[in-house]
């Protein structure tokens, strides 16, 4: 009698990419297979709204002219515009530096959000700290300092501030 082995089966591979084999080797998904895929207006630069794409999405966004997602909820393609006409006709398709996510350039026709609002980015703005403001400049009150270095002299050295 022979003794009994398990074995652990093998998962099947992935189904071959319908992209290009080199951008196919190029890109950075994430554990399930995605990508972050930005749509913005191409003309004005809006940022109209995020949307994921796995190799078929983005394949079929490159071939048809039409964004096409991959809807994480409902786990299927969708089209954007094909149910509420708000259509997104692909201008250009670029990757980040990175290869881990999409930028889509389109011309959208109605809205973007499923909200019916232009952009998915425009209801929910949250507060930013001012960080660009100028420092204080002037005479501080407890010294009357402006805190200004000297000017250089022609030798390099410096000399008071007047």
């Amino acid at each position: 009698m022979t003794p009994m082995t398990s074995r652990t089966p093998v998962p099947a591979p992935p189904p071959p990419s319908p992209l290009p084999p080199d951008l196919a080797a190029r890109l950075k998904r994430t554990s399930d297979g995605l990508l972050p895929a930005i749509a913005q207006q191409y003309d004005t630069g809006e940022v109209l709204m995020l949307g994921w794409m796995d190799d078929e999405a983005l394949h079929r966004t490159l071939t048809t002219g039409r964004c096409t997602y991959w809807s994480r909820s409902r786990q299927e393609y969708w089209v954007k515009g094909d149910t509420s006409g708000h259509v997104q006709h692909v201008k250009s398709v670029a990757l980040d530096c990175d290869a881990d996510t999409v930028l889509v350039k389109v011309d959208q026709v109605g809205a973007a959000c499923h909200t019916g609002a232009r952009t998915c980015f425009d209801a929910d703005v949250l507060p930013v700290r001012d960080t660009a403001a100028p420092a204080a400049s002037g005479p501080t009150a407890a010294t009357g300092s402006t805190n200004t270095p000297a000017p250089p002299t022609d030798s390099g050295t410096t000399t008071p501030a007047q």
